[in-house]
């Protein structure tokens, strides 16, 4: 099968794109040429490389005969943020590909309502990235309904993996809570830290892309949530990662918005982003139409990622 994959390099294309590789596929990322993937593996010697600048050739409406023109079976894109950018791709690919992925995001749902959260729960998004995704999403469908576009749309939950900070305890980026969890030192949670997070680990993302395109037959016209099988609590979280680095978990708490008042404007952002979504969603759907169950749970999802950042001195112990 000749398979595109572009935006190759990212977190998922990292497992992706070797695993496609062995599995048979003559595979071609396109990617600005900016970053190399996350870890090292003999496969990447037999990918074909393609640079390209998404941004300017949406701009130029080209971008999506570029990919036509590549003539593959299967394409799957890692790096759409536009309705736009989506509609050209697809119309640009229509009746020329056997199967077209395209990678959303569970913040499709805004807030969650009821939980675990299905795949066919009522979308409420906030936020440009959520509102913009939930609209590439009900583009497509409609397409695959309207027109028998052949796409299956995968939503990741809070991606880890070594090579890049996951989400920590306190909903931001900021390494100083994983560090003040390493040494026992005071760690202050919004709220009574019972909001939700969903990690997942890179490569069950990756798996459940190869799921889909295994079992196209079930997997076309659907969407997919691509989380850990359980979501986890800030609390609980911050409990576990103090648990592994040896320390008790020395919390306080306070509510969102007075923390947002003293965090720096960054981390105050991320964190209300993130327990105001507190998202904690299904993978049934995957489990049953596409025989798919992740590998690692959230807490070990995140954990693959803390530890790259101890092993490589971010994080001192």
């Amino acid at each position: 099968m000749r398979t595109v994959v572009i935006g190759g390099t990212g977190h998922i294309g990292t497992y992706l794109v070797p695993r496609l590789v062995q599995l048979g596929h003559d595979v071609t990322v396109l990617s600005r040429g900016e970053r190399t993937p996350y870890h090292s593996d003999g496969t990447w010697k037999d990918v074909t490389f393609v640079h390209i600048d998404r941004a300017a050739e949406d701009a130029a409406g080209t971008f999506g005969q570029r990919v036509a023109d590549l003539d593959a079976d299967i394409v799957v894109d890692l790096i759409c943020f536009t309705e736009d950018s989506a509609r050209q791709l697809a119309e640009a690919l229509e009746g020329k590909v056997q199967h077209f992925l395209h990678c959303g995001t569970i913040w499709v749902h805004g807030p969650s309502l009821t939980v675990p959260t299905r795949e066919d729960a009522p979308r409420k998004p906030f936020g440009e990235y959520g509102v913009q995704k939930a609209a590439i999403e009900a583009y497509l469908l409609t397409k695959a309904r309207r027109d028998g576009f052949p796409v299956t749309i995968v939503h990741p939950g809070h991606i880890c993996g070594p090579g890049w900070t996951p989400v920590n305890p306190a909903g931001n980026f900021d390494l100083g809570v994983y560090q003040n969890l390493a040494k026992g030192a005071d760690v202050l949670l919004p709220n009574l830290g019972l909001e939700t997070l969903n990690p997942v680990h890179a490569d069950d993302v990756a798996g459940v892309f190869l799921a889909a395109i295994a079992s196209r037959s079930t997997a076309i016209g659907e969407s997919f949530h691509a989380v850990a099988s359980d979501a986890v609590t800030l609390r609980g979280y911050a409990h576990a990662l103090a648990d592994w680095f040896g320390q008790p978990a020395n919390l306080g708490f306070l509510p969102i918005g007075q923390l947002r008042t003293t965090w720096p404007k960054e981390h105050g952002e991320a964190t209300w982003d993130h327990i105001a979504h507190s998202p904690n969603c299904s993978m049934d759907k995957a489990a049953r139409l596409l025989d798919f169950r992740p590998r690692y749970s959230a807490i070990e999802a995140a954990l693959s990622g803390v530890s790259w950042l101890v092993e490589n001195g971010k994080i001192t112990t």
